[in-house]
Order: C-alpha cells, then sequence, then structure tokens
C-alpha cells in the first residue's frame, strides 16, 4: 500500500522520482506528491489529488522542480480521505501551504504504513504545542521525528531511533532535513523498502521496478534498521546507532521485464508471460541425470526425512494466493496422502486451535511483504511449527523469517490483478506436492507427472490462442450485474480465483459456489440471462456439476463451461464453450484458468476501465 521513492545525485531530482513513482502507481493512486531541495534552498513540496498524471502535468514532467535531493509519494488512502490536504510529503511544521510551495520546516517526510498508536502520539505532541492540518497518522509520524530532533539536539539517525521504538505498527519512512542538504534519511518496520546506489546516485523505493532503470545493485534494510543516503553511498544503522553492514544483492531481471512490452495493459502482457514464467520455474527446480528427470528442493532446506517427518500441512495466504492453497490442496493431500488445511492467514493469525508441532506451515505471497502473512508466520514460529514461504521477491521479510523458502520465477508484476505470480505459485505447489508423495512413497509414475508439469507451458500458449473467442463473448456480457462461477473439486478452487479477477477488475459482482451447494440457496439468484460460468475438467465430477448447471438454465440462465478436449458433449448443454489442452487433471487448473483471466480482462477493457489499477485495491497489502 502506498508506493515511496527518493533520490539524491547529480541529476535534477523531480524527474527522476516522477519516473520512479509512476512504477509504483499500482500501490497507491489517489494522490500523489514531491518535495524536492538543493543545498541552499527549503524544499519545495507539491501535492495533487487523483492519478499521477496530475502531479506531472503540475509540475512541467518535474522539470518546475529545481534541486537535486528528493523524495516522492503515491498514497492509498487510510488515514484521513484522499486530498490535497492529507496526501504526502508531510512537514513538521504547522501549516501545509496548501499542498504547494517552499516550506520553511526542519522535517519533511512520506510514509508507507500504519502507525497503529498515532492518537496517542498526536495528544503528547499537541502539549508540546506542535498543531496539525492533516487528518493522517504520517503527520503524526513527521512530527514526532522532529520533536526528538529538536528535544534531544541529536542527529537525524539517532532522532529516527527515538521515534521509531515509540511508533506502534508498520512503517517505511524517508525523510529530509533541512539541516542536512544532500541526504535522505530512511527507517524500516515491516512495511517494504530497498535502498539502491551507482557511483554518483543513491535511490530508494518501494519496489524494484522504480528504481531498476538506474541500479540493479540494491540493499535490503532490515526490521528496525536506518539508513543514511547520500550521492553515490548509503550507511545503515540498527537502533544502537552502530553502524550494520550490509552486501547489495543483484537484481537479475532487466528494466525491460517492468515496461509493457507493446502490450496496452500490464495484465495482458502477464497473461502471455505465463508460458515463460512457469517454465522457468519448472527449470529451477526440476533437473535430469542420466538415469532419470527429478525434483531438487535442497535450495529449500526441505529434506525427504523432513517430510517424512510431517504429520499436517497448513497453507496460510491472502487472496489468489489462498486460491493457489485451496487448489493445491486437492493435489497435496491425494497425491501424498497428508492432511492439508488451507486458512486465511487473516484468520489463521488470531485463531486458539492448537496446532500439531511436527507440522508445516507453508506460507504463500507475491511481495513476500503481506501483513496478515506476515503475521502468521511469526504466529506459526513462535508455537514452534517448521515454516516454508513460497514468494517472487527476493530476501522480502517472509523470505528472511521463514525457515525454508522456495522462490517463483515471475519477475516483476505489475497490475494489481496477480495473473504469472499466481500461476507461478500454483506450480510450486506441484512441485512440492510431487516430492511429497515421492517421500513418502505414495506415488506410482513419479516421471510421467513430472513430463506432465513440463508440458504446462507449451499448452498454456495453446489457451491464449483462443483469445479472440473469449474477446467476442465478453462483449457480449460487458452489462451483466451479477456472474456465478461454480465447479466440484480442483474445479471449485479454479472458480474462487475466476470469480476474484471477474469482480476486481471489472467490478461485476461475481460468486463462486461449489456446484453441489447451489441448489442449498444460491440458486434463487437466478434469473433469465444470468451468466453461469462451470468448471468442467475433472472427469469424475464432469457429469455432476453439468447437471448442476442444467437446473440453472431451467431457471434461464446463460452457461458458458470449460473443459478439456474431448468432451465435446459439453456444447450440448452450455451456450458457449472454452476447451484446454488435456494433462493430468490434477495439474489442469493451471489451463483452466487462463479462460477466466482473460475474461475478466475483456470485460474491464469493454467497460472502459483501468484494468492495472482497479478502483480501491492496492497490488501489495503491507497494513491490516
Amino acid at each position: 500500500m502506498c508506493g515511496i521513492v527518493g533520490y539524491v545525485g547529480k541529476k535534477q531530482a523531480a524527474p527522476v522520482l516522477l519516473q520512479g513513482l509512476s512504477k509504483l502507481e499500482y500501490r497507491g493512486y489517489d494522490s500523489a506528491g514531491l518535495a524536492v531541495r538543493d543545498d541552499e534552498n527549503p524544499s519545495v513540496v507539491v501535492k495533487t489529488t487523483g492519478k499521477l498524471n496530475n502531479l506531472i502535468e503540475k509540475t512541467d514532467e518535474g522539470r518546475a522542480l529545481p534541486g537535486t535531493c528528493g523524495i516522492g509519494h503515491t498514497r492509498w488512502a487510510t488515514h484521513g480521505a484522499p486530498s490535497q490536504t492529507n496526501a504526502h510529503p508531510h512537514v513538521s511544521g504547522n501549516c501545509s501551504n496548501s499542498g504547494s510551495g517552499l516550506v520553511e520546516s526542519e522535517v519533511v517526510g512520506v510514509h508507507n504504513g500504519i502507525v497503529e498508536n498515532y492518537q496517542e502520539l498526536k495528544a503528547k505532541l499537541e502539549r508540546h504545542d506542535y498543531r496539525f492540518y492533516s487528518e493522517t497518522d504520517t503527520e503524526v509520524l513527521i512530527k514526532l521525528v522532529d520533536y526528538y530532533y529538536k528535544k534531544y539536539k541529536v542527529g537525524p539517525i539517532d532522532a529516527l531511533a527515538k521515534t521509531i521504538v515509540r511508533v506502534r505498527g508498520s512503517y517505511a519512512l524517508a525523510v529530509m532535513f533541512s539541516d542536512y542538504p544532500g541526504k535522505i534519511f530512511a527507517a524500516r518496520k515491516e512495511s517494504p523498502m530497498i535502498i539502491g546506489v551507482n557511483q554518483d546516485e543513491a535511490f530508494l523505493a518501494s519496489d524494484v521496478p522504480a528504481i531498476l532503470s538506474h541500479t540493479r545493485n540494491v540493499y535490503y534494510i532490515g526490521n528496525l534498521e536506518m539508513a543514511e543516503l547520500s550521492a553515490g553511498s548509503v550507511i545503515f544503522y540498527n537502533l544502537d546507532g552502530d553502524r550494520v553492514e550490509k552486501e547489495a544483492a543483484a537484481i537479475e531481471w532487466d528494466a525491460e521485464a517492468a515496461e509493457k512490452g507493446g502490450y496496452e495493459h500490464f495484465m495482458m502482457k502477464e497473461i502471455h508471460e505465463q508460458p515463460k514464467v512457469v517454465l522457468d520455474t519448472l527449470h529451477k527446480y526440476i533437473r535430469e541425470s542420466e538415469a532419470e528427470k527429478y525434483i531438487d528442493l535442497s535450495e529449500t532446506g526441505l529434506s525427504d526425512d523432513l517430510i517424512r517427518s510431517l504429520s499436517a500441512v497448513y497453507i496460510v495466504a491472502c487472496g489468489s494466493a489462498w486460491h493457489v492453497g485451496m487448489e493445491a490442496q486437492y493435489v497435496l493431500e491425494e497425491l501424498s496422502d497428508i492432511p492439508v488445511r488451507v486458512e486465511l492467514a487473516s484468520e489463521f493469525r488470531y485463531r486458539k486451535s492448537r496446532l500439531p508441532k511436527d507440522s508445516l506451515v507453508i506460507i504463500i505471497s507475491q511481495s513476500g511483504e503481506t501483513a496478515d502473512s506476515l503475521a502468521a508466520l511469526r504466529m506459526a514460529k513462535e508455537k514452534g511449527l517448521r515454516t516454508m514461504a513460497i514468494v517472487n521477491v527476493l530476501d522480502s521479510s517472509i523470505a528472511r523469517e521463514a525457515e525454508h523458502c522456495m522462490y517463483t520465477l515471475a519477475g516483476p508484476e505489475i497490475s494489481v490483478a496477480t495473473t504469472k505470480a499466481y500461476s507461478c505459485q500454483l506450480i510450486c505447489l506441484f512441485l512440492l506436492s510431487l516430492q511429497f508423495a515421492r517421500a513418502r512413497g505414495t506415488l506410482d509414475g513419479y516421471g510421467t507427472y513430472l513430463e506432465e508439469l513440463l508440458s504446462i507451458p507449451e499448452k498454456m500458449s495453446k489457451v491464449l490462442d483462443d483469445q479472440e473467442r473469449i474477446q467476442w463473448f465478453a462483449s457480449k456480457y460487458s452489462n451483466a450485474k451479477d456472474i456465478f462461477f461454480i465447479g466440484r473439486g480442483i474445479d471449485y478452487a479454479v472458480c474462487l480465483e475466476g470469480s476474484l479477477k471477474m469482480k476486481e477488475i471489472s467490478y461485476i459482482h461475481s460468486e463462486a459456489y461449489a456446484a453441489g451447494e447451489m441448489k442449498h440457496g444460491t440458486i434463487s439468484l437466478i434469473e433469465d440471462g444470468t451468466l453461469v460460468i462451470g468448471s468442467l475438467t475433472q472427469t469424475d465430477l464432469y457429469e455432476k456439476t453439468l447437471s448442476n448447471m442444467m437446473e440453472c438454465a431451467s431457471r434461464g440462465a446463460y452457461l458458458m463451461g470449460i473443459t478439456s478436449y474431448g468432451k465435446y458433449d459439453v456444447e450440448d448443454t452450455v451456450n458457449f464453450a472454452v476447451y484446454v489442452p488435456k494433462v493430468d487433471e490434477h495439474f489442469i487448473g493451471s489451463l483452466a484458468i487462463i479462460p477466466l483471466q482473460l475474461l475478466g480482462y475483456y470485460l474491464s477493457v469493454s467497460k472502459g476501465l483501468d484494468v492495472d489499477k482497479p478502483r480501491n485495491l492496492a497490488k501489495s497489502v503491507t497494513v491490516e
């Protein structure tokens, strides 16, 4: 939630900051702002409401703001409604200058996260004659830094240290001090932040794409750590003010991976990248000897002996990652004969149930920073459970804190609605399922299953070849008010994700139901013309789900069915059929989801909506 950037170097800062914010606009979009300064003049703060383009126009693409040091922010509102006054950056003085102009303040800053005790801190500051112009917790945080800076007459790092030990909640904080031109100071707890350096410049950002065109060498600032950025250098500190030595990590994917590459939207680009990134993820973990192909999980530290010692698996995640777990549950349980429970992280972390000590808790998160998932991971560790992360971002918080980590190779995913990260997470859990089954001695045909997995990328490409038919169908249903998705078993899990894709980017109300539950209330909502989409990929459940769809049709529903090649009798029942290539039915969900991704996309486009940045949503949910 929210995007922050910072730059100090020899270039004019504002254009660099705006370029970085444009790469982070998926993180926040209700307002944006910059604070820029040079060695001799106070900071100039400019803020606007609405999309980032408003700020770009107001600053003449940054050219109107001189200065080589600055910070910027795109906001996703938490405390305080979207407004120019509530937009970041915030200042330690008592007036925000209505969002624009010179600021004679000791401290100017931007913040991502939530200060949970901001009201208590605000009351303290008011007793010391501070006045507040906004409704935000961020203004409280900036004024608290100013308070300790002046009270103890210390340097910026000590002032930050005294501040953050008083703050409950999460933050990625970047501030500039009037007494320290040419420097940016940062602090972090829970919320993501990276710092990049090249010969003459230093950068900070919420995510890699913001700085990737400038440097590939990045540092990951740890929890309760601080940093001092100068042109060409960065120094890290712990809470005691002692220096912390860090090594830079090299980002392997290039800047082009974070560009649209000729596609109209990032989402469509990322849908089409799925065959490649799934193949990359498979090749990361599948090896070949003279005797056979095999899965190598040595990088994760998950040994066969450890797998055999487990009595249960808990898969914990949020949103689409939870849907990955729902689908993988069927596969892992059936192949390896181990009990699996799938939990929403936001619920799991507050559960009081007793968990077996010999369980494995698998946390799934694209960013590796999802607040509820990170809290669930920590809770599991406190209970003495073994933990494993499946993440896409190297050295993210969840990756660092889990005992075992399995990386997906999805590359940067910019669109808020996940597609390729979802598919890579699913592939990782398929690989885990096979390895669990082999280690536990519950699987015949290991090599055959691996070949089926390796065939998925090419078959994904074949599904994408059918996109024009789906585009045509979407044009007919762009005015739909309600859409229902039904399926059984793995198909039900596919429907959960398909429904989420539909609602989050097309704003059409949609629900996913286990098909057998339709008669227990939901079928009362079916009216003439209601679109019902059925996933029908599981042979053993095919006829039952088809019967449930016929019950909907008899009440006026219009039917769309997704199934595999060969099941052509589906056309006797549904009005519109989509076929995916045959693959082992444990894994076919990775193909069946693609038509639903495309359908949601084309419905959104046909309605003229912002596909990549749907309203009220942010890519990485780093606050509760």
